[in-house]
């Protein structure tokens, strides 16, 4: 199995005998899915339904939830999660020194040894996730992040800032819904109307899909994505070699137009995991 460290991940502790139901009503996930050996994917959202950041929910087994989540946003995780504390008993801190993030994937267990480990909850060919503590040996790490964000780009996974936007990117256009992240059935969360309204009432015109760079160079993440008639169809997002993340409008995927990116010619590659409307009507 290979196995990269992810030097741009870090993790957040949430403790305290609250810990499950102040997230709970907090994050678009159900926390209990968190267990032992078990992840969940969440986010974070505005109060108006917007994307904030995304992380996985691991069970330390003591009390103790970790979120694995974006280095640079633990900080700011802390902060914001800390608002809704009130009487909650809960401690929150930022844990990222404490622990070592790593990916692996392409077979069925992580190896053995003092790693918190968990199946990545999104798709089963994304492997596993894993916090290793600082100071304790972690798992041989035979891949570089490099190679893992090739894997998560051919199977089309966003990968947090570098895909989506802070306070504009509704979830269901980045694939939360087909991807476990998002639960229909928990009950209120912050910024919930927007995401049941958004599912209900068919309002996604956009979606984030991968894209394969079938000429030039990879386009720098924000180029415009332009049809045959000039007029704008989306953006990149992340990419690595010939592999890519856009956003695209639906009938631009719809029509398999001919798509320029910069001085570039992308290909949308929809993955059998994303439902698109105009791909169900088929």
């Amino acid at each position: 199995m290979p196995i990269a460290p992810l030097p741009d991940r870090g993790v957040v502790e949430v403790a305290g005998e609250d810990r499950i139901a102040f997230l709970q009503g907090l994050v678009s996930n159900d926390v209990t899915l968190a267990a032992p050996g078990r992840a969940a994917w969440a986010a974070l959202l505005t109060p108006q339904g917007k994307w904030l950041a995304d992380f996985f929910v691991l069970d330390a087994g003591d009390g103790r939830l970790l979120l694995d989540c974006e280095r640079a946003q633990a900080a700011m995780l802390v902060q914001r999660l800390g608002r809704f504390r009130l009487r909650a008993r809960v401690a929150l801190r930022d844990a990222s020194e404490a622990f070592v993030v790593l990916a692996g994937w392409g077979a069925t267990a992580p190896p053995p040894g003092q790693a918190l480990a968990a199946p990545d909850p999104r798709l089963p060919e994304a492997g596993w996730r894993l916090l290793v503590p600082a100071g304790s040996a972690p798992p041989p790490a035979d891949a570089a992040w490099e190679d893992w964000d090739l894997h998560r780009l051919a199977l089309g996974l966003p990968d947090g800032s570098r895909d989506l936007e802070a306070e504009r990117t509704v979830l269901l256009e980045a694939g939360f819904d087909e991807l476990n992240g998002v639960s229909w059935t928990k009950g209120c969360y912050l910024g919930q109307e927007l995401t049941a309204r958004t599912r209900y009432r068919g309002l996604v015109k956009r979606r984030l899909v991968p894209v394969t760079v079938e000429e030039g160079p990879l386009p720098a993440r924000g180029t415009p994505v332009l049809a045959p008639d000039g007029v704008e169809r989306g953006e990149m997002r992340s990419g690595r070699g010939n592999r890519g993340l856009a956003l695209l409008r639906l009938e631009a995927i719809a029509r398999g137009e001919a798509l320029a990116c910069g001085a570039a010619r992308i290909t949308p590659r929809i993955p059998g995991w994303m439902r698109l409307p105009a791909r169900d009507a088929a």
